[in-house]
């Protein structure tokens, strides 16, 4: 023993609410997208389509949609790398048992 526990379950319950959190972050990406794609319709006049076109950039891939994609992507990495030390920690806690019996 060295000291510490791992509890797997509640890494399990750490994966599945990483997952939802991930969905979550993919659909506000897929709303930020949407919010980018679209002209606010501000009017013709040269500032408001100025303001719309602002408006348009600090929404599409350099703004919010490119930031809450990054952070989806982050997420989905953590998400993975927890699943990963989980899946290390219950194989190496289920080799001593099966040595055990041989």
């Amino acid at each position: 023993m060295n000291g510490y526990e791992v509890a797997p379950e509640s890494l399990a319950d750490r994966v599945r609410t990483l997952t939802r959190l991930a969905e979550l972050t993919g659909q506000l990406v897929a709303t930020a997208s949407r919010l980018a794609e679209r002209e606010p319709p501000l009017g013709t006049a040269p500032p408001a389509r100025e303001l719309a076109r602002r408006l348009t950039a600090a929404a599409g891939q350099t703004g919010l949609a490119g930031e809450v994609g990054a952070a989806e992507r982050e997420v989905r990495e953590f998400e993975r790398m927890l699943a990963a030390i989980r899946t290390t920690y219950v194989d190496a806690d289920e080799r001593p048992v099966a040595e055990e019996r041989a």
